[in-house]
C-alpha cells in the first residue's frame, strides 16, 4: 500500500503543478470543449491547496517508508 501511496502523491503533486505553473489546464479543458469550468478550477484557491495537500501526502509516505524500514 505505501508504494500505491506514494505514487498517488507524487502523480498527483506533478500534474497539481503542471496545472498551477503552465497553461496546462486552460489548453486540456478547452479540447475536451469544458472551457466552461476554467473561471472555477483555473483558481489558485483551488490549485494551491491541491498541491499542499500532495505534497503532504507524498511527505507521509515517505515518512512512513523510513519508519517501517
Amino acid at each position: 500500500m505505501r508504494n500505491k501511496l506514494l505514487s498517488f502523491g507524487l502523480a498527483g503533486s506533478v500534474l497539481t503543478a503542471l496545472c498551477c505553473f503552465t497553461p496546462l489546464l486552460p489548453t486540456v479543458l478547452t479540447a475536451l470543449g469544458l472551457s466552461s469550468l476554467l473561471g472555477v478550477l483555473y483558481n489558485d484557491a483551488v490549485l494551491l491547496p491541491m498541491l499542499a495537500g500532495f505534497l503532504i501526502l507524498t511527505g507521509f509516505a515517505i515518512w512512513r517508508q523510513n519508519k517501517q524500514e
